[in-house]
């Protein structure tokens, strides 16, 4: 394999990063599955408020359909109560399989690519949380698997090298997990691969999310048009959102991140909340919706091993969950010709923190972005939103109330994202 270009001297605000405004704070098929892959990190805690049996009937239906990762290194076995010990990672991939999704983003093509690859990093203390999503495009180093690699090759073709096919997405897990390991430097625990059919029952089991638009969003090509303000969206309205690329950002595939960060961010706020939290028939609906749908490697097919996630990452402060994107950089050449080229020295940066356990914030990032801040005081959570409907009806901009600031982080330069506490908008495109 050759030694890949280091791009650490690129810079960081360039074309291709997401355009996103921050909220006054005023009180194609992968963009979907990439919300997932950070949610379903919260989708496991609802483990939390459902019976023991009900977890146990839940584990037994992804039971037959689990994939080995660690062959050789068994990781540590769960507590039977209680805590995971120590930190840990999940990778979440999204699998464009169309088999057995009712007609679900067409009859052809798909079946063997990871249109979504991302890795939730706990730490050792269960204090922080790390959602890192690595653009589908972006060229890395595969790892050899059964169906070949060794090569540079954007990183959603992981899938494929590992034996994937239309009819079992999952065998080609692990080449996906020893991708992500050799270019991270972690090693990954735990892995689940979720379709598309999960995407859209997870966003009408949680019974809608609020998004901010700033400007009117106008994307014939998915037929979605919503006018600046808040939405209360899921279903199809939530569909064609999370498909919209030419409606925000930048109009480019990597601007479906703005949106994406807008929409997970406000779902996990949601997920998190006393209302859905405290509502065993909407966990159960939740867990249902995401292990009916989804291969999970041996490791995580397993009631224990699910509540022991889910108890290590109940108490992780909305403020100390970030979604951070793995910096790259569009307009690349030779290999990277039309495709994402990473940032080594920021993607560095990041890494090393990870590894380390340490916690960070980011710092203010965006491509010629109007950003608004207001000094209020706000709480972590929004204040209940009205019932939601199908079409995604406007609803007043969501207030809240003080908290605490939180402790003195680190912060990170040339990486985009924002964690969880932080109210965000989409920003339209216009032509």
């Amino acid at each position: 394999m050759s030694e890949m270009p280091d791009t650490s001297s690129r810079r960081h605000g360039v074309p291709g990063f997401a355009r996103h405004g921050r909220l006054p704070k005023r009180g194609p098929w992968g963009g979907v599955l990439r919300i997932l892959g950070g949610a379903v990190a919260v989708i496991v805690a609802s483990a939390l408020c459902v019976s023991a049996v009900t977890v146990s009937q839940l584990a037994g239906a992804v039971a037959k359909n689990s994939v080995a990762i660690n062959k050789n290194e068994p990781v540590a076995v769960p507590p039977t109560v209680g805590a995971y010990p120590g930190g840990f990672n999940v990778l979440i991939v999204g699998s464009d399989t169309r088999a057995g999704q009712g007609g679900i983003g067409g009859s052809d093509g798909g079946g063997d690519l990871n249109d979504v690859t991302m890795l939730l990093h706990v730490s050792g203390d269960h204090t922080n949380a790390t959602v890192v999503s690595f653009p589908r495009d972006m060229v890395v180093p595969i790892a050899s698997c059964a169906a070949g690699g060794g090569v540079y090759a954007p990183i959603n073709t992981a899938l494929s090298y590992g034996g994937s096919g239309a009819d079992n997405p999952g065998k080609g897990l692990p080449c996906v997990v020893n991708t992500v390991e050799q270019l991270t430097g972690l090693k990954i625990q735990f892995a689940g691969l979720i379709t598309f059919r999960g995407v859209i029952e997870m966003s009408n089991a949680v019974g809608g999310v609020p998004v901010c638009v700033v400007g009117d969003i106008n994307d014939t090509e998915v037929g979605l048009h919503l006018k600046a303000g808040t939405h209360t969206i899921m279903g199809y309205t939530a569909l064609k959102f999370l498909r919209s690329r030419h409606g925000v950002g930048d109009g480019s595939d990597l601007g479906r991140i703005s949106s994406q960060q807008v929409f997970l961010s406000s779902l996990v706020r949601k997920l998190k909340s006393n209302d859905t939290l405290g509502n065993p028939a909407t966990m159960f609906k939740i867990a249902q919706a995401a292990t009916r749908n989804m291969d999970l490697s041996t490791s995580m097919a397993t009631p224990d091993a699910m509540l022991a996630i889910a108890q290590s990452l109940r108490n992780v402060d909305l403020n100390r969950m970030i979604f951070a994107q793995y910096p790259g950089t569009t307009g690349g050449t030779g290999i990277y010709a039309g495709k994402v080229q990473p940032l080594t020295y920021a993607a560095e940066k990041l890494m090393s923190l990870i590894r380390a356990d340490k916690p960070f914030t980011l710092a203010a990032q965006g491509n010629s972005v109007a950003s608004t801040k207001d000094t209020s005081n706000h709480s972590t959570t929004p204040t209940a939103t009205p019932t939601p409907t199908a079409s995604g009806t406007a609803t007043p901009t969501p207030t809240s109330t003080s908290t605490a600031s939180p402790s003195k982080v680190a912060v990170v330069d040339g990486v985009l994202g924002q964690s969880a506490s932080e109210y965000t908008c989409s920003v339209a495109y216009h032509f």
